[in-house]
């Protein structure tokens, strides 16, 4: 059998230091500890690591029934359509997601 994707509207918001600010409102930004998505710096390695030097990119740990996802600084921070939230890749993103009105 074959199937096809339901046509779905989501709402998403890309991961930078210009976008911070709705960031926090849009993931309910908080502690990990407290099972919220939580800020980060990432190292050249991508992983995340505490403090920051100027090399570090802005990051995203991001629990979910998975696991935890880390998104970095130009993903997409996707709501689905239960409220859960996952990093997509910006040129998966591209490929999946076409913008709508309104």
């Amino acid at each position: 059998m074959k199937f096809r994707k339901r046509p779905v509207v989501i709402a998403a918001l890309r991961l930078g230091w210009d976008t911070w600010g709705s960031m926090c409102s849009f993931a309910g930004i908080g502690k990990l500890s407290e099972g919220k998505p939580e800020g980060c710096y990432l190292g050249e390695d991508g992983k995340p690591r505490k403090g920051h030097e100027n090399t570090d990119k802005i990051g995203l740990l991001i629990p979910t029934l998975e696991g935890l996802m880390v998104a970095t600084e130009g993903d997409w921070i996707i709501r689905g359509i239960k409220g859960e939230l996952y990093p997509c890749k910006p040129d998966i993103f591209d490929e999946t997601y076409e913008p709508v009105e309104g």
